[in-house]
């Protein structure tokens, strides 16, 4: 799914009533029918009091038509039109004389400079106020209203964008604080990063019928990894293949008092369908991963503690380093021989990546298409700090270009940006996820579909959706506070079947 700019949609909505056709007012009822059809499923209550705080723009206009509907519906709806400007748009004004009249809808004009409204606790705010053409902060009177409504004791509802947020950059000033939002067609830049989390709250995007050919044609460079994507991705197991069919993945992991990390690591591997994994450890792990994971196989390294050198590379597929490895000078002089002697790309993860931080010259040394997985501080410590969130994505994606490597950068929504300039943030996962390890599975899930031969790219990508379709059929079972790493692996396997069963459908 495409993650376009709200220039571009106002783009699509052009171009579907121009080639449909259909009227912007049609349009609007229809964009407006598919938000309202929603707020009925999520707040089928029809004794709540429904107040709909509206502009002056088209984002008014959508609020104008949910009114109308929510009213005929059964609810017991007021409107607010704020008086922002006098410069209404033409379609705000036509919807404002479909209003059912007689009084059946509360009308109630807010003018700069009036009392806030008095809501009554528990009622149900739906905002469409400012809409996404926002192009500077909210300030004012107007900005008090949105102050006032987020400290009421009331549900909110944002259509298409909170007001006051920015879709495609940071947001700077006051903002409405929804605890849902209801985006039309794509969903928004603005979503997907942790600075919009408490104005965006939980979002939703359904399509309204923009036209296909102009989605097919819009150019972005960022994408929503939706389940449609990551099932073309995924293949299909022959019958008569065996463990040498499914590829041999090496994982170079673990130090002493570290080993959790490597074998978490581990199953994650074996659990992504790698027919071998070894696991490359100190000598003093020996018998813990051969009683812990029977299902791997060692490589012992010479030294006691720690990684220290680097064993043949032949017979592997797919090399991952990091988890749990330690950052002692022996290893990083370890780190920089596998990436000198390594021709295939390389799963880097956790110390690797705060050894390369300490040492730029072996980020530019990995080979082409390697996979880094970083959390937001491994990310810093690599590329340095930034501003916003909004930043910090353009500087993901520029590295990721200038080194050749694939930059994986975990999160709610974990961004996988490719060498080609193109950026993924994914769906999958849950709050669960936020526990020690998790990232360690992430690592061993890409590189034990790097050795069953799937590309770099697809590995990224096809690992974070499973690994987060993983951790969302743990919670099935768990809750968020109870889910460790540990469950991710054992939730694979039904993963995978719900990947195939959607595949099927597609």
């Amino acid at each position: 799914m495409k993650i376009c700019s709200a220039a571009q949609i106002r783009e699509l909505d052009a171009y579907t009533i121009n080639h449909e056709p259909i009227s912007s007012l049609e349009l609007m009822e229809r964009a407006a029918a598919c938000f309202t059809r929603w707020l009925i499923q999520a707040y089928p209550d029809q004794q709540r009091p429904v107040h709909i705080f509206c502009g002056i723009g088209n984002n008014a206009g959508d609020g104008l038509v949910a009114a109308r509907l929510l009213h005929h519906s059964g609810y017991d709806v007021r409107v607010h039109t704020c008086q922002i400007s006098p410069n209404r748009s033409e379609d705000f004004e036509a919807n404002l004389k479909r209003l059912p009249g007689h009084g059946a809808i509360g009308a109630c004009p807010i003018a700069e400079g009036d009392p806030m409204p008095e809501l009554p606790e528990e009622a149900l705010v739906i905002d469409a106020l400012f809409g996404s053409g926002l192009n500077r902060p909210v300030k004012g009177y107007w900005g008090d209203l949105l102050q006032h409504l987020n400290g009421l004791n009331v549900n909110r509802v944002a259509i298409d964008i909170p007001s006051g947020v920015y879709a495609d950059q940071s947001t700077t000033g006051v903002a409405f604080h929804a605890h849902r939002t209801f985006a039309f067609e794509l969903p928004k830049l603005a979503f997907l990063f942790p600075e919009n989390a408490e104005r965006v709250g939980q979002w939703t995007v359904r399509s309204i019928g923009l036209h296909p050919e102009a989605i097919a044609q819009a150019e972005t460079s960022n994408y929503y990894l939706t389940e449609e994507t990551a099932c073309t991705l995924l293949r299909p197991r022959a019958k008569f293949s065996h463990k040498g069919t499914h590829g041999h993945a090496l994982l170079i992991m673990g130090s002493y008092g570290k080993m959790g990390a490597a074998l978490l690591a581990a199953r994650g591997a074996l659990r992504s369908g790698a027919g071998l994994v070894s696991l490359h450890v100190p000598k003093i792990s020996y018998n813990i991963v051969q009683t812990a994971l029977p299902e791997a196989m060692v490589s012992l390294d010479g030294h006691e503690l720690q990684f220290t050198e680097v064993p043949q590379l032949d017979a592997y597929q797919a090399i991952g380093i990091g988890c749990g490895l330690g950052q002692g000078t022996l290893t990083q002089k370890a780190l920089s021989q596998l990436i000198a002697l390594a021709d295939q790309p390389l799963v880097l993860d956790a110390d690797a990546l705060n050894i390369i931080s300490t040492q730029p010259d072996l980020l530019k040394a990995l080979p082409s298409q390697s996979i880094l997985t970083p959390h937001p501080k491994e990310f810093e410590r690599l590329f340095g700090p930034t501003p916003n969130h909004f930043k910090r994505h353009e500087l993901q994606i520029r590295k990721a270009r200038e080194h050749g490597v694939i930059i994986v950068l975990k999160g709610a929504h974990t961004c996988i940006a490719l060498p080609n300039g193109r950026s993924y943030f994914n769906s999958t996962g849950n709050a669960g996820m936020a526990t020690g390890g998790s990232g360690d599975v992430l690592a061993g899930i890409i590189t034990g579909l790097l050795a069953q031969g799937y590309t770099p790219e697809a590995a990224a990508l096809l690992g974070v959706f499973l690994h987060g379709l993983a951790g969302d059929c743990a919670l099935q079972r768990e809750s968020e506070e109870s889910l460790i790493a540990g469950d991710i692996p054992d939730a694979l396997g039904l993963a995978y079947q719900q990947l195939r069963k959607a595949g099927n459908r597609h």
